[in-house]
């Protein structure tokens, strides 16, 4: 695969300075070129008449004598050969002076002080003839033509052209140097934010540096260090979970090893019995803690967010506690779910999220009352499952309520309730395993994601009232991914038990 090649952006920001100042300077050498050759033009102009005039005021003064006093007067103005003028004077009859070939009448006629200049051609090469006609009291009128060539102003024009371009390019030449000096001078702080990046490990992840930044670049500083912090939560999170969880994985994987070598020990079959008993129940606190485990894992944001779709979370919630009647049944336990608000049943409660977290925030809270119900075979345990729609501050929430009647939660115990491994073992009767802490944890990760929340309160009748709550879709899709609850209340243990 062909990949872009990588865009400089100094090499961008020099293409785009250096190229419009270099245009500037082509655009003012031709500006100076033009303003130079209409300046050496009507400069040679000028000289041209005066040159005439001159000799036509030699002529007005000579008067009869003129044809004899004139000519080594003009030959003595004209015969310097670097200026190369030609001169003609004549009556039109008789040549008087100068270069009898020298025409009379060119184009681009027009008029310089007393004198007339034009363009013509003479022995193969353009000139520049200023004309000026003399009247004569007792004669034809006499005409005095001074010539130049045209290459003669060209000369002059490119001297004028080299003495302002000099002073031009050494300008563009400093200028580039400028431009390459404050645009290395201004890329700096980003080489200097790239070296503090690269400083960086992921045992140390520092803000960057801000004070030499341009207000410009800030932007891109906050968010770097935004998400250098994110990245340091999120590490300083992974490493706390994998120490934790390697914590308390060394507990039922040590009780299984024990477990295992007393059935290998073991000489009677009641002793081995037991001890394989034993390395079952471990092997399942084993089991369950690793799956505890992998579902605070799936609740980070970035595993998730993606995934999520439109749920019922009425249907979601008979679902989930249809699979635990067994268990209940099992232990003696009434498990019942109802639909509060007034809505029929056919109406779902649409939220955003990931059906397979929000599956497991109903199963872990239903596992967490069916730990500490006391079970009875007369049916005095009962755990009631709840759905209904509320709102709060003008925001509609599906809410999740799973109330027991067992012993509630003590006062002390309610700051570290949904902490990671905290277990309520005073609460327990011993009946049954109290887990490893971990499933009001889970709870309380998967509904930040779904920025949700998770709150207890004491039930009104006795016993724990564990209440989730998640945003309802504000436009919700017509397919969801839970099918319609069959009716506003059931309770599935009674159903069973008849």
């Amino acid at each position: 695969m062909a990949y872009p090649a990588a865009n400089s952006l100094r090499r961008t920001l020099l293409r785009r300075l250096a190229a419009p100042l270099s245009l500037l300077a082509l655009m003012s050498g031709l500006i100076a070129y033009w303003l130079a050759w209409q300046y050496t033009q009507d400069l040679v102009d000028r000289s041209l008449a005066d040159l005439a005039t001159a000799v036509s005021k030699q002529i007005q003064i000579a008067g009869p004598d003129a044809a004899r006093t004139v000519p080594p007067l003009a030959q003595a103005m004209f015969s310097d050969p670097q200026d190369q003028l030609s001169y003609r004077i004549t009556n039109g009859k008789t040549e008087i002076a100068g270069d009898p070939t020298l025409p009379l009448q060119g184009n681009n006629l027009r008029r310089k002080h007393y004198a007339f200049v034009f363009e013509a051609e003479h022995n193969d090469a353009s000139v520049r003839v200023a004309q000026i006609r003399v009247e004569q009291m007792d004669g034809p009128p006499i005409l005095v033509e001074v010539a130049q060539p045209v290459g003669h102003r060209l000369r002059i024009a490119a001297e004028f052209l080299v003495a302002i371009m000099m002073p031009l390019l050494l300008l563009l030449l400093a200028g580039w140097a400028i431009v390459w000096r404050v645009v290395n001078q201004q890329l700096n702080p980003l080489t200097r934010l790239a070296d503090q990046l690269n400083r960086q490990t992921h045992t140390s992840l520092e803000p960057v540096d801000e004070a030499l930044v341009p207000v410009e670049i800030q932007p891109l500083t906050h968010a770097l260090n935004a998400l250098l912090e994110r990245l340091k939560a999120a590490l300083e999170a992974q490493r706390k979970f994998i120490a934790d969880a390697a914590h308390q994985l060394r507990t039922p994987l040590t009780a299984v090893k024990l477990h295992a070598e007393q059935a290998a020990l073991a000489r009677e079959p009641e002793q081995v019995q037991q001890a394989v008993h034993e390395l079952r129940a471990a092997a399942n606190r084993a089991v369950r803690l690793s799956n505890q485990l992998l579902s605070l894992a799936r609740a980070e944001p970035a595993e998730q967010a993606a995934r999520f779709v439109n749920i019922d979370m009425a249907a979601l919630a008979f679902e989930t506690g249809a699979e635990w009647v067994p268990r209940a049944l099992a232990t003696g336990v009434d498990l019942g779910f109802q639909r509060l608000d007034a809505s029929a049943s056919a109406t779902p409660l649409i939220a955003l999220g990931n059906p397979v977290l929000l599956h497991e925030v109903i199963a872990n809270l239903l596992d967490n009352a069916l730990k500490y119900v006391p079970p009875s075979r007369s049916g005095d345990g009962r755990i009631t499952l709840t759905v209904a729609r509320t709102v709060i501050d003008a925001q509609a929430f599906a809410e999740v309520v799973v109330e027991d009647n067992g012993n509630g939660v003590p006062a002390n115990q309610l700051a570290d309730l949904f902490e990671r491994f905290f277990r309520g073992d005073g609460q327990n009767d011993g009946s049954c395993d109290s887990g490893a802490g971990l499933g009001l944890a889970i709870v309380r990760d998967i509904m930040a994601l779904h920025r949700g929340s998770i709150h207890y309160e004491d039930a009104p009748a006795g016993g724990a009232r564990f209440i989730v709550r998640i945003p309802l879709a504000t436009q919700p899709a017509a397919e969801v991914s839970a099918s319609a609850v069959p009716g506003d209340q059931n309770r599935w243990g009674n159903q069973d038990q008849a």
